[in-house]
């Protein structure tokens, strides 16, 4: 457990110290590379195994609002950049919501590490779109009437919808930031 936990803090560290590059006075370099995404899902993943062995002190004490994970290609790429953004982010804040909820619902030790890593990795996942130069998502005051969402009620499936949406939109939004276009050319 221990070593997962540094594994994330490990990555963490490395995405602080790309934006910080200490000395270099050179503006934020975008984070392109997939392998970071492919890291944050496997964590996501080894929570959502986690939390299908677990047997007591995992439930979900209310039924939370998340992302659709589904994705229509067609529908996708006609959206541009801006909505497609938005979408992705305010996913993000509905795992981050639906994740801390399910924190404070757990009684189970071994999966608060999980967890609060899966939290942590949303966060990261924003502070990488920043650095894609794609803009800041402002919060609705509350998931009520927001399009793209429906209601779970299982930690095993908020968990599932969490990995689904990372290998999905989240992937999709950073395969075409324009940022990532540029650096490649």
């Amino acid at each position: 457990m221990l070593q997962k936990t540094g594994r994330g803090l490990l990555a963490l560290l490395l995405i602080v110290l790309e934006w910080t590059q200490p000395g270099l006075p050179s503006p934020l370099r975008p984070i392109c590379d997939l392998r970071v995404l492919d890291h944050f899902i496997k964590e996501a993943r080894d929570a959502e195994v986690a939390m299908k062995s677990c047997r007591e002190g995992c439930s979900l004490s209310d039924s939370v609002t998340v992302p659709q994970t589904r994705v229509e290609f067609d529908v996708w790429e006609k959206k541009n950049a801006l909505e497609q953004a938005q979408e992705v982010q305010t996913g993000l804040w509905l795992l981050k919501q639906a994740l801390s909820l399910l924190q404070t619902s757990v009684t189970n030790t071994a999966l608060h590490s999980h967890i609060d890593n899966s939290i942590r990795n949303l966060l990261s996942i924003s502070a990488v779109l920043r650095s894609l130069n794609i803009q800041d998502f402002s919060p609705p005051d509350s998931a009520a009437g927001l399009e793209g969402t429906w209601t779970v009620s299982s930690s095993t499936d908020l968990l599932q919808v969490h990995v689904n949406f990372l290998r999905g939109k989240v992937r999709l939004l950073l395969l075409d930031a324009q940022a990532c276009q540029q650096a490649v050319s």
